[in-house]
């Protein structure tokens, strides 16, 4: 982008209040605008195929499917847009994830106006964003073993399914809340107990509070 080009943004977010704030913090915000908004995963790809714009504030957590999956299908279709995850997760659960998955920032919901507006600039400017409190982790972690790691090995969705599992939810539960079938989350479930080498669910939720990847 030229220095002086209006930022254009797609704001992706399935609460119409969240979606109504950021329009009200880009509004007032020079060199910004909002060119478009969608609630769920297949509105916000359909949208990216119609609309111009340049950067996309994309929610982890949608109806229909998970923002992950959704970063991933942008940018394979679009590899010029930038991406940006505004989620409620906890920086440690999902950014990193998101990262690799091509990902040019992550805010967390709870982050200031300012915040949002310096990441916003800053991935304009074609740099990545993250906060300072990750940057320090991720240099807390440099020197550390993969030991106590073993989630980072698991896909997206085994990772969902982990967090769920753990968070007191049943297969059943988990296939309704993600319009699967009970036996592909069961497949999920055996998969990442075997990559973690668990043996039940009491293991998993252990391990996931342990690892706080859960609340």
């Amino acid at each position: 982008m030229t220095d002086n080009a209006t930022i254009k943004l797609l704001i992706v977010d399935d609460h119409a209040v969240v979606r109504e704030g950021l329009k009200q913090i880009i509004s007032v915000t020079q060199d910004m605008a909002v060119v478009g908004e969608a609630e769920s995963g297949l509105d916000a790809i359909r949208l990216s195929r119609q609309l111009e714009y340049h950067i996309m504030l994309l929610e982890i957590a949608l109806p229909d499917r998970n923002g992950i999956e959704v970063l991933k299908q942008i940018k394979k279709e679009s590899p010029q847009v930038s991406v940006i995850m505004f989620s409620g997760h906890r920086e440690d659960q999902y950014a990193i994830r998101a990262l690799k998955s091509g990902a040019s920032g992550y805010l967390n919901k709870q982050c200031s106006t300012a915040q949002i507006i310096n990441a916003i600039k800053q991935v304009a400017s074609g740099l990545k964003y993250i906060s300072p409190a990750l940057a320090q982790e991720m240099a807390n972690n440099l020197n550390q073993e993969f030991e106590g790691q073993l989630h980072k090995t698991l896909s997206d969705r085994e990772f969902q399914t982990l967090t769920m599992i753990a968070s007191g939810k049943s297969v059943s539960d988990i296939a309704k809340e993600l319009s699967l079938s009970v036996k592909t989350i069961s497949e999920y479930r055996a998969r990442l107990l075997f990559k973690m080498k668990l043996r039940h669910n009491a293991e998993l939720t252990h391990y996931a509070i342990k690892n706080e990847l859960v609340e």
